[in-house]
């Protein structure tokens, strides 16, 4: 694994694993054409984990993304400060469209990727297996499905949340949360899940692998030919998605 000490650079550094929390921000930074290296955070040896990287982000989560004023971690804020410091992605502070963009980017990070953080890793939450892991991935498939009824809903209520020519942050959120949800997790459960009840976050996905960013990510990070409308497994170059 490539050394990990520095908490500023010049060259914008995103610490990543393939198919995690991190695809999010590479496909923001592809988005803004950014200039950035990545380095690989091998999960599995555990390596988020690791002395090295508890002191770039002291959580022990991906992502986290050295810049030239210090470590930012937490998908959304990286996604907001990206935003802000490129003058893209989402409405300039002051502009009508910015608090419909930013309650729906909070949201979707504080409850809709909360809660599919819960499905994956119930024992982070309620401890080791038992009957209780049943029933509470059973009432957050339901919350889930509810969410994602809600975010359909909005997108086609406030087109100003995700855009076809200039794409938002939740155009680069949502696919990737809805590829998760299609691919990880019991798989004898996803009969509760199919995007094609969702129309207007099946176009989303949809409209994102035709961008170029999501073509640069699947190379890098081995996501098959339709990562979000029928996503498979990754298989990535470098590293492990689990």
């Amino acid at each position: 694994m490539a050394r990990m000490v520095s908490v500023m650079t010049d060259m914008l550094r995103l610490h990543y694993a393939p198919d995690n929390a991190s695809l999010i921000v590479r496909l923001a930074l592809e988005e803004l054409k950014a200039p950035y290296e990545t380095v690989l955070v091998e999960r599995a040896l555990n390596a988020q984990r690791s002395a090295e990287y508890l002191a770039i982000n002291p959580n022990g989560l991906i992502p986290a993304l050295e810049t030239p004023t210090g470590v930012m971690f937490e998908t959304g804020a990286i996604l907001l400060w990206l935003a802000d410091t490129h003058a893209a992605l989402a409405p300039a502070p002051g502009q009508p469209a910015r608090g419909d963009l930013l309650k729906w980017l909070f949201w979707t990070s504080n409850t809709l990727h909360a809660d599919l953080r819960m499905t994956f890793y119930p024992e982070k939450y309620i401890g080791p297996k038992t009957d209780a892991h049943v029933q509470l991935k059973k009432t957050l498939h339901q919350r889930l499905a509810a969410h994602l009824t809600i975010l359909d809903n909005a997108i086609v209520s406030q087109p100003l949340l995700t855009g076809r020519d200039m794409p938002t942050l939740m155009d680069l959120y949502l696919p990737c949360l809805l590829r998760w949800i299609a691919l990880y997790g019991d798989n004898a459960d996803h009969r509760w899940f199919d995007l094609s009840r969702y129309p207007a976050l099946f176009a989303l996905c949809a409209r994102a692998e035709t961008r170029a960013s999501t073509h640069a990510a699947q190379r890098a990070e081995g996501l098959g030919p339709t990562p979000f409308t029928a996503p498979i497994l990754a298989t990535p170059p470098e590293g492990s998605a689990t």
